[in-house]
């Protein structure tokens, strides 16, 4: 057997909540409550109805009746960065002496960037986590490629020019040619 709905006490307001709701979810959230008390719905069918899940429908209600109107400032709105490390405004503020740096035509390591970061955090980040915060901001990796410190690149070049083209056995079919 189904246990009896609560919140009778909230019918009244739940009913002018729908007389003028302006947002679907106000209107959803006042038939979370009216239909299981006014038409004896299960909360299967009131979700049914509504076109949410059950789960939905049962905590709509329960914060209806607490006096959790959405829309009304109390509930917490849905989306949005939940997990972040810093404000966007912090971000902009950390990462503001590297773009600065880097319009003047200075090299940008993201090894410091990092550094910079976890003292401004007060804890260690990935780097990962860097590379995330920079591509939000639209950055790309602006330190060149490396080269060996020990390179000659007029050596490389003399060699390119006088080095044999092709050997014998590095033929286009990969197969010694016999017939030279």
């Amino acid at each position: 057997m189904a246990r009896i709905a609560r919140g009778e006490q909230s019918v009244d307001r739940a009913m002018q909540v729908i007389a003028n709701a302006v947002t679907v979810e106000q209107l959803r959230q006042a038939q979370a409550v009216v239909l299981p008390l006014r038409f004896a719905m299960s909360l299967q069918q009131t979700a049914q109805v509504t076109g949410l899940s059950v789960g939905w429908v049962s905590k709509l209600r329960n914060q209806f009746i607490q006096g959790k109107e959405v829309g009304d400032g109390t509930v917490p709105a849905r989306g949005g960065r939940r997990r972040q490390n810093f404000t966007p405004e912090e971000e902009v503020a950390v990462l503001k002496p590297f773009l600065e740096q880097a319009r003047k035509g200075g090299i940008l390591v993201v090894g410091q960037i990092k550094h910079d970061l976890e003292e401004a955090l007060g804890h260690p980040m990935s780097l990962s986590s860097v590379y995330t915060l920079l591509h939000r901001h639209d950055w790309r990796k602006l330190a060149p490629d490396k080269h060996h410190p020990q390179s000659d690149p007029e050596a490389q070049e003399e060699w390119k020019k006088n080095s044999s083209k092709r050997s014998k056995r590095s033929a286009k079919t990969g197969k010694e040619n016999l017939s030279d």
